[in-house]
């Protein structure tokens, strides 16, 4: 059998590579020619630094990791109904059972069966030169989009698009957007496609803060300290219409409440860690909606690459670096120090 090289994160804040044999497709399945496989802050905060992921979040020491591949396929097997060798495509990085209610309405990522199993995390990922994956998983990549572009579709563009469309953001709104990591980042960039009028955005590094306002993807940009009273004053006292939270800190999140007007919605889309509010005069007497958004499915991520498309949108725009396989170590030591947008695993 031939071999390749993939990388594994044994969870001590570093990478290891081991050898694995090139997988052949069943049927059904699809053997795909990594081209780039992008780095999400759920790798670092459950994985990378040590191994606290549970149920769907549960890593298989000794996987290969990357949870945001994109290639192109090299070899088919038997049984496929659509896609075949040499077409360009997205990993949806959950494969369901494919039978349960959750399943059947595209929504993999709630998929509670003993089948679930999601790459990079409990089946072989992108962190290699191939992958080997379910044709029932996979998002046609249209010529005009990068695999670059692909490859952050398959989690962090995706994530972001569900959170938007739940509150429904469109040209009467003013955005606020709590945490301006990748996925921060994201939102502003798909709000204003989505015709919010003004963007603002929170964050507490100065180098994020900077890559934002060098895109120009904010009409605003906050420290914490003062961006309560600010976004305040920017709209009369009255707060912005919508407001999404991809930090998953506290205050940020009590930030994206209260700075968010009566009737207003609240997406929290950054994962782990606590919120404190008070009920009473933070959501019931504004009569506010807070809403929890968990990655996407499989529907609206196809509209979506069709959207990125007919916008002009290329999520690569917010990859900051790349490296190739052999340096994923220090892929991954730049993500989680935070000092970076986007970073990026690219092969050949």
């Amino acid at each position: 059998m031939a071999k390749m090289t993939g990388a594994i994160l044994p969870g001590n804040s570093s990478v290891e590579f081991r050898e694995f044999e090139i997988p052949t497709p069943g049927y059904g399945q699809v053997l795909i020619q990594t081209k780039a496989s992008t780095i999400c802050g759920s790798d670092i905060r459950c994985i990378y630094r040590e191994h606290v992921g549970k149920g769907a979040e549960a890593y298989i020491p000794g996987t290969i990791a990357g949870h945001e591949p994109c290639g192109v396929i090299v070899e088919e097997g038997e049984g496929l109904r659509r896609f075949h060798k040499g077409d360009r495509v997205i990993v949806y990085h959950i494969s369901g059972c494919g039978v349960c209610y959750d399943c059947r309405r595209g929504y993999a990522i709630s998929c509670t069966s003993e089948h679930r199993r999601a790459y990079g995390w409990q089946r072989d990922g992108g962190m290699a030169p191939y992958i080997l994956a379910d044709e029932k998983d996979l998002i046609p990549l249209p010529d005009e989009l990068t695999y670059v572009d692909g490859a952050q579709v398959a989690c962090g563009f995706g994530t972001v698009y569900e959170a938007l469309e739940k509150i429904s953001v469109c040209g009467d709104d003013a955005v606020l957007v709590t945490g301006l990591g990748p996925v921060g980042l994201a939102a502003l960039m798909m709000a204003r496609a989505l015709g919010a009028r003004t963007l603002i955005g929170m964050e507490v590094s100065d180098y994020r803060l900077a890559l934002a306002r060098n895109l120009g993807l904010a009409d605003y940009l906050f420290k914490p300290d003062v961006a309560l009273e600010e976004i305040r004053r920017l709209t009369g006292g009255k707060g912005v219409e919508k407001a999404v939270d991809t930090s998953a800190n506290d205050s940020a999140r009590r930030l994206a409440i209260q700075a968010t007007r009566s009737w207003g919605k609240i997406a929290f889309v950054g994962e782990g860690g606590t919120v404190h509010f008070e009920p009473s005069p933070d959501i019931i007497h504004g009569q506010k909606t807070i809403y929890g958004s968990w990655v996407t499915s499989l529907w609206r991520m196809e509209e979506l690459v069709e959207r990125l498309v007919r916008w002009g949108i290329h999520p690569e725009a917010l990859v900051t670096h790349r490296f190739p396989l052999e340096q994923a170590g220090e892929a991954y030591r730049l993500m989680a120090g935070g000092n970076c947008g986007k970073v990026a695993v690219v092969f050949d």
